[in-house]
């Protein structure tokens, strides 16, 4: 029999110790990002996600001149971290990073990913006009981390 706190391991299976785990990646918009710099230790950087479960995709916005950026051009292999507000139970997401081109017309696909985004995340922003300008001024970007795999543990539930 299991320990209560072991971390769960599946892969790609789905089962319900994975549903579980991946619920948490919805219940939620913060959390830890990991890439990997040029010498192979780890960056983390905190940041705002929405999970899309029906596609196993995870989508932070980015910009281009950050370390992660960097980092997951360089090698596409990042892990999400994210925990229940008591800190007891908690995800790590593994997967590939697919990132989109740089914004760079307030009209382009990238630009309408990230509105989609942001309304996911926060609803409405008062201003789209301002918030597409920003988008290509700031050089943002999708990162799309398509989850392969899911460990930690698991909320309790009474």
């Amino acid at each position: 029999m299991r320990e209560a706190r072991e971390p769960v391991d599946r892969g790609m299976t789905q089962d319900a110790n994975e549903d579980a785990l991946l619920r948490l990646l919805s219940a939620g918009h913060s959390g830890v990002l990991v890439t990997l710099k040029r010498d192979g230790r780890p960056q983390l950087s905190n940041v705002t996600h929405v999970y899309y479960p029906d596609e196993r995709i995870l989508r932070v916005s980015i910009t281009d001149d950050r370390a992660k950026t960097r980092n997951l051009r360089r090698d596409p292999r990042a892990s999400y971290h994210v925990t229940s507000a008591d800190r007891w139970a908690y995800t790590v997401a593994e997967g590939t990073a697919d990132l989109t081109p740089v914004a760079k017309d307030p009209h382009d696909e990238t630009v309408e990913e990230l509105i989609r985004l942001y309304r996911d995340a926060q609803g409405e922003h008062p201003d789209w006009d301002d918030y597409r300008t920003a988008m290509v001024r700031d050089r943002r970007l999708v990162l799309r981390l398509n989850v392969e795999r899911a460990y930690g543990i698991p909320e309790r539930h009474a």
